[in-house]
Parts: structure tokens; C-alpha cells; sequence
């Protein structure tokens, strides 16, 4: 299109125009800004009303940048100054958007060199709104076009709008709030620069004590998390590789429900599992106490430590693995394992040689996600560490406890970084450039090979007891629910659920008595909006990784990784840092939520992106090029419908994370937005048990409802043309007599 940012400038225009510059609470979806905005209240008006009457003149150099691509219109795209004004014009209105958003705030000037220069200001400004927000996207894509105009990665705008995008979301959403709690790290209790503080807090014993070498104790926080981080991770890729191959490599009768049974421990928050682990292996817990009896043997504490949170965790983080793994297994090409068959390679080997070397990127991107959660888990270790003590905990003390210490917090922050960043090299150098397409654009039909029997017996042994433990664990948690006194009274009793979701017939309909439907209510709609958005740009991203090439593209993985790989303690606080204050004005907001879910969860979309994507030969994308689409339309047509396993896993993921995330959202809830995982560590801490595990096993109803709509909704990837009906896997693979007949 000759003029593709036309719309985009308009977009502006009516962010100038007509909508509300700052954004007050209620102020615009209750429309009170149309009503009587304009008319009683300036503070509702838009930007060129804010500088001609409410005298922020400040405002008008704003509608600059918008006249310039008003040029255009009589230029055309070869024209050399078309691309240089929609530069000039969209690096210059975000430039001075940001730079009038954080020179003014709510007491005038926000630093004092301003003052000196330009006197006293008597306004002041709030922080941005919808006509800012519509404004600040206007100039982005404005400059995006122009660099794109310039020939800018050959010239294409959909890529170059992508990049810019993804690249302003992030910066503005992770790095601009991790910078203001990890700068802390430098400041002393008398706000004063001292980098020597941050290297004595750094070299500090508790971090980095061996004694445990010698004592037995546990040693150092940076050590306890890097050993059950590593434990996790290996036994977490291990756990969804056989989950992935007992349900695509075997004829196992319940695939559907075991593969259910996998996604149960990502909808509970943590601690009810922790909770259940405590009553079936706790000193007093049912097993312990029957193993103890049967055996004579004085109950023992093994569960609180460090196997104990090993074990909740691999129970919680092995659902990932699986989500990660499950397209890659999926995407291994048939025939390429029946043509290492027919060279009278055994199934052992060949799944040795062929399958294994091209599930590296699942494998890889399987560990490095279990690796990253194990070290920003905070429910499990809060539950079960005991004297085990961890990174995020530790963060969480310091912050909260009684040291008050934000500087110590934020050095270990820059620790739990630095560990993320080893591990995400060294995945990377695993990986190499070696290729690991096996989806062509060419016709591909057959069945999958089947497990050796003892590649499969190993799978058998290890995936059962995995899932009768899950059942056992969930059983334990729908019970409590309905006894009066988890673990001491067990008569069956319908009070709890009755004090948190009571309903009533009324006059003007349905009324919900119950007092956990506003938590309930609050919570699925921000979940609802955020998991959309979240696999839309974490899918986006993958896809600018693996098919573009860019400079700092490294830099650009490693900014889409930083929001994953630091506690969601840290990023609540630093979103509270951040966004507390103009120009960026949230908290209190169910939008800082909403914001926070979507680049907290964002990550696993892109490395499932990644690692369905790397299978996905580049000739397709050229096909669709060549016949006349655009890179937006190959997206659309011939990408995404390739990747509907990732998709799924990023919606599933994104949407229960958001349910049941803790530790970001204790900073970030509020009166008018209380989520139910807060309102629950509220039940928790009161001693009101019972209604906390109703409200649970109502929250995992609810999420077993949503993931099944989801798959539904999505559907399934068809790669290759089946016979309807395939025989088990396991009787299709090639034997050495069925060669020799072939042969004959």
C-alpha cells in the first residue's frame, strides 16, 4: 500500500483530539468524559483542550509530529524524504511524549536542574491515558514505517512494526520497572551511589557458605538454589519426554485422561499442593503414619527441605516440560524414522540417532523454562523449606520482613538473574546451528514408530505411578473441601462451600451471597483478557527469532526472557516502583494486572514458539511469498495453523498462571481488584482452611472447563495424512522379517 500509516496517523489524531490525555479512575469506560468531561472537569479533556484552556501548554509541540506525514500524501514511497519524515516525525513525537511524561509530575517539576531553568511550575500532570497511549502507538509505527520505507529489513513494514512493537512492550514493561528496584542494589539507606555496598552485600556468607559440605546443613542460598533448580530441570524434561511418548509412541487405552492428569498440577496454586504433600508424607501424615506402623519405625521429617520441595516441584513444573515437548515428539517426521528402519536400524537406534538429536529444541527449551521456574518458586519453598532456604524466599523477607532491606533484595535479584542467563547461553551452545526441521512443505503420511519394549516398559513405570500419585493428591484436595476440619474432623460437611459461593433468587435476579464471586469474577476476566494477548506477542516474538534476522537479536531473546527469570516477588515490587507515579500512573488498576500476567507468562510462549517453529522448513514462508502474500498474511495462513500445539500450550499456560499466581500479585491487588489467590493466602493466614480448599477445588473445576474450550476452539495440527485406521503404534514399526518379505 502506498500510504499504509494513513491509519495509524489518524489513530493519533484521535488520540490528540478527542480521548482523555490522562487516565483517571472509572474516568473513561464509565464515558463520564463524554458527558461532562469537556464541560466541568478538565482534567477529562484531551491533549489540545489540556494545553489551549487547562494551560498544560506543555502538550502543544505535540501536534508537530502529527502535521509532518501530512506531507506525504503527494510523495511517493521512492521518494527519499518519505521515509525521512515518518522518522523525523515518529522519533521525535515519542521522544518528546516521554520526555515532557517524566520532566512533569504530580508536585510540577520532577527534577531540579528544570526548576533553576524555568522557575516554579505551578500545574502539574498525571499520568498518562488513553489519548497518551494512542498517541505514543501512532508515533511508533509512524517511525517503524519510515525505517521500513528506508529498506530497513528489505523494506517490510509488518516485520519492522513487529520488532519496533515487541521491542517498546518490553522495554517500557520489563526493563523500565526491573531497572528501578535492580538500581536500588547501588543505593544506600542515605539515597547515595555506593557500588561497594552492593559487592559486600554480594560476597555476603549467607549466600555463598559451603559449610554444609562438612556439617550437613544446608548450605549457601545461591547453592541451594542453583542444586534443586538443576534437580528439577533434569527430572522435570525427563518426566514430560516419557509423558510425551506414552501418549504419541504407544497405544496406552487412557492417553485422553493421562493427558489431562498433566496439566493438573499448573491449576492449583502452590501451596495446596505443598498442603497435600504435608498431609499424605508429612510426620503425621496418612502414608508416614501407615509406613511407620508397618514397619516399626520412628516418622521422620524427610519432607521438609530440600526433597521435599524437589518433589512439589517436579510435580508442579513437569506439566511445562510436557506442554513444551508434546508439539516437538508430535513433529518428528514418520517417514524419516521408517527410512532409518528400512536401513535394518533397530527402534532403540533409531530413536537414539533420528528422534532424539531432533527433539534437542524441545528438550533444551523444556529445561531452561523448569530451570527458570524452580528459581523464581516461591509458594513451595514457603511451605516446605523449612531450614532449606532459597533465592525467593529470601528476596520476599527481605523486603517484607523485618530488615526492610531493598538493597540486599535487589542484589540477590541480580544473582537469580545472573544464574537465568548461564543457563540460557549454555542452552544455546547445546543447540548450536545445526537444523531440526522435520515439517516441509511436501506431502508426509504415515505412523508413528513405536517404543522398544523396554523404552516403553521404562515410560510405563515411570508415567503411572506419576499419574496415580496426581490422582491421590487431588483426591486429597477435592475431600477437604468437604469436612469440616482438614486432617482432624472428617464428617462430611457442605459449609464451606456454602460461606464462599452462596447464591440467592431476588428480585432483581441471581444474588451472589458467597464471598469469594467478586475474588472469582475479578480474577477470570483479567485471566480471560490476558491469555490472549499473551500468546499473541510471546508467538509474535518467536517468530521475529527464528525467521528474521536483525542485528542485537541476541539482546532482543535475552529482554523477552528477563520478566520470567526474576520472582514475581520482585517484579510486584517493581511494578509498584515503577508505575506509582507518572508518567506511567497504574496501580490500583486491573490493567497493571493484566500487564503484569502477560509479560510475566509471555516467555513460554516464545520458547514454545521457538520449539515448534525450528521444525518448520523456511521454503513454506517462501511459497506463500512468492504467491503474492504479505509477511502478515503468511503469519496468519500458513504460520500460526503449524503451531496450534504452542498456541494451546501458551493460552493454557498464560490463562492458569493468571489464576493462580501468587507472589507478583500480593503487591498488586486492590479494594476494587482482588484476585483469588490473594484472597485465598487471606483464608490461608486467618485459619479458615476449609473455605481455602472449596475455593480451590472450585478454581480447578473452572480451569479444567476453560483448557478443554481451548483445545476445543484451537484444534489440532494435521502435519500428515492418516489412514483411519492406523494400527497401535507399536505394530507398525518394521521387524527384520517384514524387511526381508519387502525385500523378496
Amino acid at each position: 500500500m502506498r500510504h499504509s500509516f494513513i491509519p495509524w496517523l489518524l489513530l493519533g489524531w484521535v488520540g490528540f483530539l478527542l480521548l482523555p490525555w490522562y487516565l483517571l479512575e472509572d474516568g473513561f469506560w464509565s464515558f463520564i468524559w463524554v458527558t461532562d468531561g469537556y464541560a466541568s472537569d478538565m482534567d477529562y479533556a484531551p491533549a489540545i483542550l489540556q494545553g489551549l484552556v487547562g494551560e498544560r501548554t506543555w502538550l502543544l509541540p505535540l501536534i508537530f509530529p502529527l502535521l509532518i506525514p501530512l506531507r506525504l500524501l503527494s510523495l511517493t514511497k521512492s521518494d527519499p524524504r518519505y521515509s525521512r519524515y515518518l522518522i523525523i516525525a515518529g522519533a521525535c513525537g515519542l521522544s518528546y511524549l516521554l520526555v515532557q511524561g517524566f520532566a512533569i509530575g504530580v508536585s510540577g517539576w520532577q527534577f531540579m536542574g528544570l526548576t533553576s531553568l524555568f522557575g516554579e511550575l505551578e500545574l502539574q500532570q498525571y499520568g498518562m491515558g488513553y489519548g497518551a497511549a494512542l498517541c505514543g502507538l501512532s508515533f511508533l509505527v509512524l517511525l517503524t514505517t519510515g525505517l521500513a520505507a528506508s529498506g530497513f529489513l528489505k523494506g517490510d513494514v509488518f516485520v519492522t512494526s513487529s520488532i519496533g512493537l515487541v521491542i517498546a512492550l518490553v522495554g517500557l514493561f520489563v526493563f523500565f520497572p526491573v531497572s528501578q528496584i535492580l538500581l536500588s542494589a547501588f543505593i544506600s539507606p542515605d539515597d547515595l551511589f555506593t557500588p561497594m555496598l552492593f559487592v559486600e552485600k554480594l560476597s555476603s556468607n549467607n549466600i555463598w557458605s559451603l559449610s554444609c559440605l562438612n556439617s550437613g546443613y544446608a548450605c549457601g542460598i545461591a547453592w541451594n538454589s542453583l542444586a534443586l533448580a538443576i534437580s528439577t530441570a533434569v527430572l522435570t524434561t525427563l518426566l514430560g519426554l516419557a509423558f510425551a511418548l506414552v501418549i504419541t509412541r504407544t497405544g496406552f487405552r487412557w492417553k485422553k485422561s493421562l493427558r489431562l492428569l498433566t496439566v493438573l498440577p499448573i491449576i492449583t496454586p502452590p501451596f495446596v499442593i505443598g498442603l497435600a504433600l504435608i498431609l499424605l508424607f508429612g510426620r503425621s501424615g496418612v502414608i508416614t503414619t501407615f509406613v511407620a506402623d508397618l514397619l516399626n519405625i520412628e516418622p521422620g521429617r524427610w519432607l521438609y527441605g530440600f526433597p521435599g520441595v524437589l518433589f512439589a516441584q517436579v510435580l508442579s513444573f513437569t506439566p511445562i516440560s510436557f506442554l513444551v515437548l508434546i508439539g516437538v515428539v508430535e513433529g518428528v517426521s514418520p517417514s524419516m524414522e521408517e527410512a532409518s528402519q528400512t536401513l535394518r536400524a533397530n527402534r532403540w537406534k533409531t530413536f537414539i540417532n533420528i528422534s532424539l538429536p531432533l527433539m534437542r529444541p524441545g528438550l533444551a527449551n523444556a529445561f531452561l523454562l523448569s530451570f527458570i521456574e524452580s528459581l523464581a518458586d516461591f509458594g513451595n519453598p514457603m511451605v516446605l523449606g523449612g531450614d532449606f532456604e532459597v533465592l525467593s524466599t529470601e528476596i520476599f523477607f527481605a523486603i517484607v520482613g523485618a530488615q526492610n532491606d531493598q538493597s540486599y533484595a535487589a542484589v540477590l535479584a541480580i544473582l537469580l538473574l545472573a544464574f537465568t542467563l548461564s543457563a540460557f547461553f549454555i542452552q544455546r551452545r547445546w543447540l548450536g546451528k545445526k537444523s531440526y526441521i522435520t515439517v516441509t512443505g511436501k506431502a508426509d503420511s504415515g505412523t508413528y514408530m513405536g517404543l522398544n519394549p523396554g523404552m516403553r516398559r521404562l515410560c510405563y513405570s515411570t508415567v503411572i505411578p506419576w499419574a496415580a500419585l496426581t490422582v491421590v493428591i487431588y483426591g486429597m484436595i477435592m475431600f477437604g473441601g468437604f469436612v469440616k476440619s482438614w486432617g482432624y474432623d472428617n464428617s462430611f460437611t457442605l459449609q464451606h462451600y456454602s460461606a464462599a459461593f452462596a447464591m440467592s433468587w431476588g428480585d432483581v435476579g441471581i444474588i451472589w451471597e458467597g464471598a469469594a464471586w467478586d475474588s472469582l469474577w475479578t480474577t477470570l476476566t483479567i485471566s480471560a483478557i490476558a491469555a490472549p494477548f499473551t500468546a499473541l506477542v510471546g508467538l509474535l516474538t518467536a517468530y521475529l527469532l527464528v525467521r528474521q534476522q536483525f542485528k542485537y537479536k541476541e539482546v532482543f531473546e535475552f529482554g523477552t526472557m528477563l520478566s520470567f527469570a526474576i520472582p514475581g516477588t520482585v517484579i510486584g515490587i517493581s511494578y509498584i516502583l515503577a508505575f506509582n507515579v507518572p508518567p506511567f500512573e497504574l496501580t490500583g488498576t486491573g490493567i497493571i494486572l493484566i500487564i503484569c500476567f502477560v509479560f510475566r507468562n509471555m516467555p513460554v510462549g516464545v520458547r514454545g514458539g521457538i520449539a515448534a517453529m525450528s521444525q518448520l522448513d523456511k521454503s513454506l514462508d517462501e511459497a506463500s511469498l512468492t504467491l503474492g502474500a504479505n509477511s502478515l498474511t503468511t503469519f496468519r495462513r500458513v504460520i500460526l495453523p503449524l503451531l496450534r500445539p504452542a498456541i494451546i500450550a501458551a493460552l493454557v499456560y498464560s490463562f492458569v498462571r493468571a489464576i493462580t499466581s501468587v507472589s507478583a500479585v500480593i503487591f498488586l491487588v486492590s479494594a476494587d481488584h482482588n484476585m483469588a489467590t490473594s484472597y485465598i493466602i487471606g483464608l490461608v493466614e486467618n485459619g479458615e482452611f476449609g473455605i481455602a480448599i472449596a475455593y480451590c477445588s472450585v478454581l480447578i473445576l473452572v480451569m479444567l472447563t476453560a483448557i478443554i474450550c481451548i483445545n476445543l476452539l484451537v484444534g489440532q495440527r494435521r502435519l500428515r495424512r492418516t489412514p483411519s485406521n492406523t494400527p497401535s503404534p507399536r505394530k507398525t514399526s518394521f521387524s527384520s522379517s517384514t524387511l526381508k518379505e519387502n525385500q523378496a
